[in-house]
């Protein structure tokens, strides 16, 4: 009998056809894990998730705050892709691309670097840098292959800002450069534009940073920045003026061409410098505001002081004369014309042309300041009264023959008619004088008339009539009078000759005369002794002489 199988020893089970299992094969052991251990492919996402949560931390720990930028458009921005860039280093990048809510402007989020973060201050400003061609010269051209990226200039504000308007065009300053800035007030912004060039003594040491119009409308003002340190050049005394064009003179020493370089020219600049002879005075502070002349001699002459409003009424015609025309005495430049106009006069029944002018007292020269009294007082209007009393007048004349443009100049007239000024009138009105070659045009118009009356036909008539006469009697003379005229010379040529014969030297005549004259100074002679003796003896003439028997 077979014994019962234990429990550690191998079974016999059939295996293949004969149904068995294969001899001497031990059982499986099988033991009980003891403990759960992590495999080692779960290491590799551990770690890239480790690695994750640090560049996420890094990434929020390096990031500044974000700003909104609005623009007016946003050409060449794109998220993700556009960076704000500080001195080309890389300080931001834009996240999102906004329209505002009434849809008029773009609004640009920028995500700031912690670097950056001091950038969200008040006065800092953005701009996006593009190719731009101006007046100025042409920039940005770097960005045709790197493209457009936005640019800033650092503030210098203590105050927090996220909310900022970027400029358009990209600022002529920046917060870094060195030097100062001026304030100009002129009549006319001219061709300057921001980007013209400042110079002093033709070497370009700034330009023109911004303008605007001023609220009154009457002119524009400038800013302008001069680097340093050419800034230290420029004092309270400094002047400026406009550099702009060609400026061509005629005078004494012929045609004079001056200009300050081709730019100015073209693009319009802008020149300063003090006055020859005289101290520049202290360094300008910054944002000094300083006149802006027309050109150079204006911009040199002395300050002008209040002007004088005068009128001058003229009954000629103004054909010649414009707004900006000097006002002239003797040389001196006084003021320039403001307004033309014309009024009708019902008094006269005629026309007057009004020309309202500015008057600069102040140019007559510092003792003309210092010896004349206020304007306004009774010393002003009596003096005023004595200077048209001596003839003080206002008279149109040419300044140039070949565009007969015209000027007034004020000058004294001793021998023109008496007036009173009317100092009370809101406008002062001073009296004026016709010109000269207006006095010849009517002197010759008068002589003209006079002559018109003078009947020319009927003299010439005359004068034909007389001259046919006149013909008629030298032909009459010619034929009748001429043939008995030369027989009566002929016989005065004998008389003549007869003449010279008889009173030659030698000459029966000649000698007979002579004879004669010596017998007639023997009896006066005679005449003269008797004379005498009856002076002396005046009785002789009852009793004789004496010794005469009676």
């Amino acid at each position: 009998m077979n014994s019962p199988q234990g429990p550690n020893e191998p079974r016999n089970e059939p295996s293949g056809k004969g149904g068995g299992l294969p001899p001497n094969l031990p059982d499986p052991v099988i033991e009980p894990r003891s403990r759960w251990l992590p495999s080692l492919v779960w290491v590799i996402p551990l770690v890239a998730a480790l690695v994750g949560v640090l560049l996420v931390v890094k990434t929020v720990a390096g990031r500044g705050p974000t700003i909104t930028i609005s623009f007016v458009s946003a050409e060449g921005l794109e998220p993700g892709k556009t960076k704000l860039k500080f001195k080309d280093v890389d300080v931001g990048t834009v996240k999102t691309i906004t329209l505002s809510k009434d849809h008029s402007r773009v609004l640009v989020d920028v995500q700031l670097t912690k670097e950056a973060s001091d950038f969200a201050v008040k006065d800092t400003r953005f701009w996006v840098v593009r190719p731009r061609v101006a007046a100025s010269g042409v920039s940005g051209l770097g960005t045709l292959l790197s493209g457009s990226y936005i640019g800033v200039d650092a503030g210098k504000s203590t105050d927090d800002q996220t909310e900022f308007v970027g400029l358009e065009t990209p600022p002529a300053v920046t917060g870094d450069q060195k030097g100062h800035k001026f304030v100009l007030r002129g009549e006319s912004l001219g061709s300057i534009d921001i980007g013209s060039p400042i110079y002093y003594r033709r070497v370009q040491v700034g330009q023109v940073v911004g303008f605007s119009l001023d609220r009154d409308g009457t002119g524009v003002t400038m800013q302008v920045f001069v680097n340093a340190p050419y800034d230290q050049y420029i004092g309270t005394n400094t002047r400026w003026w406009h550099a702009s064009g060609v400026d061509l003179r005629l005078d004494s020493s012929g045609f004079r061409l001056n200009t300050q370089s081709l730019a100015t020219v073209v693009l319009g600049g802008i020149a300063f410098q003090t006055p020859p002879n005289q101290p520049p005075g202290a360094q300008a502070q910054d944002n000094m505001t300083f006149r802006l002349g027309s050109d150079e001699g204006d911009a040199m002459r002395d300050p002008d002081g209040t002007p004088l409003r005068v009128v001058m009424n003229f009954n000629q015609s103004l054909r010649g004369l414009s707004v900006g025309a000097p006002v002239d005495f003797r040389g001196i430049v006084l003021g320039q014309v403001t307004n033309i106009g014309i009024e009708y006069d019902p008094k006269t029944r005629n026309f007057r042309m009004p020309v309202t002018l500015n008057l600069y007292p102040d140019r007559l020269g510092k003792q003309a300041r210092q010896s004349m009294p206020n304007p306004g007082s009774a010393a002003s209007e009596d003096l005023l009264q004595r200077l048209v009393a001596h003839g003080l007048r206002g008279q149109l004349r040419t300044g140039n023959l070949l565009t007969s443009q015209l000027y007034i100049a004020l000058d004294f007239f001793p021998k023109a008619q008496a007036v009173k000024v009317n100092t009370s009138a809101d406008t002062l009105e001073l009296p004026t004088v016709p010109n000269t070659l207006d006095e010849l045009q009517l002197q010759v118009a008068d002589i003209a008339k006079k002559l018109d009356k003078i009947p020319f036909d009927e003299i010439g008539a005359n004068l034909n009539s007389s001259l046919k006469n006149a013909n008629s009697l030298f032909k009459q003379l010619d034929t009748q009078v001429a043939p008995e005229a030369r027989d009566t010379l002929s016989a005065a040529k004998k008389t003549f000759v007869d003449a010279q014969t008889t009173l030659q030297q030698d000459s029966p005549l000649q000698s007979d005369v002579h004879q004669a004259l010596q017998e007639l100074t023997r009896t006066l002679q005679s005449l003269n002794a008797l004379s005498d003796y009856l002076e002396r003896h005046p009785e002789s003439l009852l009793r004789g002489k004496s010794g005469d028997k009676p």
